[in-house]
């Protein structure tokens, strides 16, 4: 019987911060990207918006998290909050 291969494939990790907290154990996050322009040379700067679990509610607005890819939990959340980096002021 042939070995299956376990697909071990590396999750997604994002930072960023949270822009709001308001919904039961759910969190959304601005992931801000800047990125010099290929001709221009200029900065481009664009963000994203995710949402992620957060099963103690222990996030609030202002913090930055490290986010992990994960199984959809949701319509919207796909995410999953592994660490608060940086605790807001």
């Amino acid at each position: 019987m042939p070995e299956v291969a376990e697909q071990n494939a590396a999750r997604k990790v994002r930072q960023g911060v949270v822009v709001s907290d308001a919904r039961d154990k759910t969190i959304t996050v601005r992931i801000d990207r800047s990125k010099s322009h290929p001709v221009y040379g200029k900065i481009v700067r664009s963000s994203t918006k995710l949402h992620a679990h957060d099963e103690s509610n222990e996030a609030s607005v202002g913090d930055l998290v490290r986010l992990v890819e994960c199984r959809p939990l949701s319509r919207q959340k796909r995410w999953r909050l592994v660490e608060i980096v940086e605790k807001a002021r």
